[in-house]
């Protein structure tokens, strides 16, 4: 099946993991990003997909939590993981922040 002939959807989900698996690592490796590993990068996106812990909303049995989101909610998180990639480390220490929140957890310290 040629590119042409795929939906969005499966555009959308292609584009997902390329940005958590590739772009978002690699930007945050050259830029020093707080954060650089691809399930981090997941858990800031799913969260902010779903307004919340992301396993507090998805299955965690049923297979890729990305793959469990509505088209609204993938669209935003691709578009999230894109505006990462131009506005780098400070929109993700608001993003880590907030997930981390969700969780109970306390921000990361910034390195000064």
């Amino acid at each position: 099946m040629g590119e042409e002939e795929r939906g969005p959807r499966d555009t959308l989900l292609r584009r997902y993991r390329e940005l958590v698996d590739d772009a978002l690592p690699a930007a945050a490796r050259e830029g020093r990003w707080t954060l650089r590993l691809n399930h981090c990068f997941g858990r800031v996106l799913l969260d902010d997909a779903v307004g919340g812990r992301w396993y507090d909303h998805l299955d965690r049995r049923a297979g890729a939590a990305y793959r469990q989101l509505d088209d609204a909610r993938l669209a935003g998180a691709v578009a999230l993981g894109e505006r990462l990639l131009v506005e780098g480390d400070p929109l993700l220490r608001e993003l880590d922040a907030r997930s981390l929140a969700w969780r109970g957890k306390a921000p990361k310290r910034s390195a000064t």
